[in-house]
């Protein structure tokens, strides 16, 4: 189907990346759009034409509901009253993904989940470079989706937020995967835990070949999987399609009752690593990818940056930046990967997005552990820890405590359970803080 936008009053909101690869859509196409971004000072005002009109600071009524068709970027909630307003009036609101997906032919592999996708999406990404594809990764990281056409590419990797899935319709994947769902952006979402459920769900609504991990138990709930046309593959449990059998320091994969990988002798060395490991294995299979060229590029990765990843060790001392820890879960991930007899000195804080930090009690409880609270939401998890806990308001004071306090045997842990924007740019800048200062100490 062809989309015609040239007798379309379209309407850009945000003017990050998201909103600049939009601009630059249009006007190829020779329409001009309009834009807004809430921000009085947006980063990229700078790389905005000329030509295009814009306004800054809160979402204008008058420009919001005179559109026929509006881009949201990631950034901007979709429940926003105007917003919804807007769509029972009958206007458009689509993503940037929605675009993209309208405007190719060539087969997409489409991954989500509240952890691990960069991590799987790379994998997979270059599982698919060595096999000798063209192959281009976009969406919630590296390019976004728009510009990843001005690509040569003959296979797509869309890594997909639940932001970016709220305004998708006819994205159709040739595969399609939600590695697990655990509670987070409980902020974003009226409908708290469900609404972020459902809504992550919609990844497999026109996708050819479905990946699930069992342990979530959500396909006898999902509307998704009851086309017959679908393939349906899972991972997960011992029941499971694709499945790992674990050892104290590698595992075994497997598909069905065969072994097809040894993490042995591999640089992954976490629990979550191997099954991030399995499930590329799953897209790969179904891709009819080469299984040496899978082992082989499984083999040689190497973890992504801010993710469990061992920065500085000195005097027994190790330093861990797992800063890419947005949620609980991620920090109860990185909590069973440590075995120490010394004190774990866990760095906790943020915006904790309406997360409920009591549910890291049971995991901590085991641990010998001591917890540094800073940022937004500081405050409130130190209340929930006060014995083992102490609050400062950043994160280099927290440091410097630990730099006092911190002896041989000992593990610090930057793994944080919160979003960053509350004092840093991204998780990245939070991460390099940390490893700088870390250095800094040791």
């Amino acid at each position: 189907m062809l989309y015609n936008y040239s007798q379309k009053k379209i309407l850009i909101l945000g003017m990050g990346l998201t909103g600049i690869s939009c601009i630059n859509f249009f006007l190829k196409k020779g329409v001009t759009p309009k834009i807004i971004d809430e921000s009085k000072k947006p980063y990229y005002l700078k790389k905005l034409p000329k030509n295009i009109q814009y306004k800054l600071g809160n979402l204008d009524k008058k420009w919001i509901l005179e559109s026929d068709l509006i881009i949201i970027s990631p950034g901007i909630s979709s429940f926003k009253p105007i917003l919804i307003e807007a769509k029972l009036s009958g206007i458009e609101i689509i993503s940037d993904i929605e675009l993209f997906a309208r405007e190719t032919k060539n087969p997409i592999i489409s991954i989500t989940g509240t952890n691990g996708k960069s991590t799987v999406s790379t994998m997979v990404k270059d599982i698919a470079k060595n096999s000798g594809y063209k192959v281009c990764l976009g969406g919630n990281i590296g390019f976004p989706a728009l510009d990843m056409l001005k690509e040569k590419a003959d296979l797509y990797i869309l890594e997909l937020s639940s932001f970016q899935l709220e305004n998708i319709f006819t994205l159709k994947s040739k595969i399609a995967v939600v590695l697990n769902i655990t509670p987070d952006h409980l902020d974003r979402y009226p409908g708290g835990f469900e609404q972020y459920k459902k809504i992550k769900l919609s990844i497999y609504k026109n996708s050819k070949i479905c990946l699930f991990n069992l342990k979530e138990n959500f396909k006898e709930n999902n509307l998704y999987f009851q086309n017959k046309n679908k393939k349906c593959i899972t991972f997960g449990t011992f029941k499971s399609d694709y499945n790992i059998k674990y050892k104290k320091n590698y595992a075994y994969l497997y598909y069905k009752n065969q072994k097809i990988m040894n993490t042995k002798n591999t640089s992954l060395r976490s629990n979550q690593n191997y099954e991030n490991a399995l499930v590329s294995f799953a897209i790969s299979d179904n891709m009819n990818f080469n299984r040496k060229i899978v082992i082989n590029t499984l083999s040689k990765y190497v973890s992504l940056p801010h993710r469990f990843q061992i920065v500085h060790k000195k005097n027994n001392i190790y330093w861990i930046n797992d800063s890419k820890s947005t949620n609980i879960n991620s920090t109860k991930t990185a909590l069973t990967n440590i075995n120490t007899q010394g004190t774990i000195r866990l760095l906790l804080g943020g915006d904790k997005k309406c997360a409920n930090f009591e549910e890291l009690k049971k995991y901590l409880k085991k641990l010998k552990v001591k917890i540094y609270c800073f940022g937004k939401d500081g405050m409130k998890i130190e209340k929930i820890y006060q014995k083992n806990s102490i609050y400062t308001k950043k994160l280099e004071d927290a440091i410097n405590l630990i730099s006092k306090e911190v002896t041989s045997g000992d593990i610090v842990l930057l793994s944080p359970g919160c979003s960053s924007k509350d004092q840093f740019k991204n998780f990245e800048e939070r991460g390099n803080l940390f490893i700088k200062l870390s250095k800094e100490i040791g």
